[in-house]
């Protein structure tokens, strides 16, 4: 996700963790190039994971870095500046989650991994085709009731540009929105098609959308358990 501020301003650790690198060339992998579209960026491998997997947030565009590679950083900590280095068209931070490995096709969401602030809430989709295909820069609207602004219109995601939660399986996410009613519209097959959800504080509020059901308030079930859990055998106790 791209966080638009004025050049200059700092940049702060997502979390504790140790800085990996800190350098041009991040996404050709190759370090010094400055013709690298990620520019100046920094990498975290932070002390805490997800489901057992290793979790990194990138930092990309800074007109300076601060941090150095293997240092450690709390929460907060300043590592760089926010510039306009790499592919941009204007100063902003380039945010990224990535699990498992520190690899472009290992990006997450991050909007998915953020706090909201206190009173919003999150908005995640999932819109399919004809044919349950996934809709790849699909547009949409969200408005807020009962003013219906400001208007936020958005696309989904880009093919290969981000890769849907392993939950959710999402295709979309707005996570500034706070706590309120909202009308979602798209147009679909040259008809326009509308759908209200309630966005609750600090909380996920999913959606999908396919051709035959149309739009739905359910989430996805969650994962089941490749086990069984032992049932311990009662016992009588020794008498005293």
């Amino acid at each position: 996700m791209d966080i638009d501020a004025p050049e200059g301003t700092p940049i702060r650790a997502a979390g504790p963790g140790t800085v990996v690198s800190a350098d041009w060339g991040l996404f050709t992998e190759a370090p010094g190039n400055e013709n690298d579209p990620y520019g100046k960026a920094v990498v975290i491998r932070h002390d805490f994971g997800y489901q057992g997997q290793t979790l990194f947030t990138i930092y990309a565009h800074m007109s300076e870095i601060i941090a150095v590679a293997g240092q450690h950083v709390e929460t907060g900590d300043i590592i760089g500046l926010v510039g306009d280095t790499g592919a941009t068209t204007g100063p902003h931070l380039h945010f990224e989650v990535r699990m498992g490995t520190n690899n472009f096709y290992r990006t997450y969401n991050p909007e998915l991994w953020m706090a909201p602030p206190q009173g919003w809430g999150v908005l995640v989709g999932r819109l399919t085709g004809e044919k349950g295909e996934i809709l790849y820069q699909f547009p949409v609207e969200v408005r807020p009731l009962p003013s219906e602004r400001p208007i936020r219109k958005m696309f989904t995601y880009a093919k290969g540009a981000a890769n849907a939660d392993p939950y959710y399986q999402e295709n979309m996410i707005l996570s500034d929105l706070p706590a309120g009613i909202y009308k979602i519209l798209i147009n679909f097959n040259d008809k326009d098609v509308q759908f209200f959800v309630e966005i609750f504080p600090c909380q996920v509020t999913y959606f999908s959308f396919t051709e035959k059901r149309g739009f739905q308030n359910v989430t996805p079930l969650p994962p089941k358990l490749d086990f069984l859990p032992v049932t311990a055998t009662p016992m009588a106790s020794a008498k005293p």
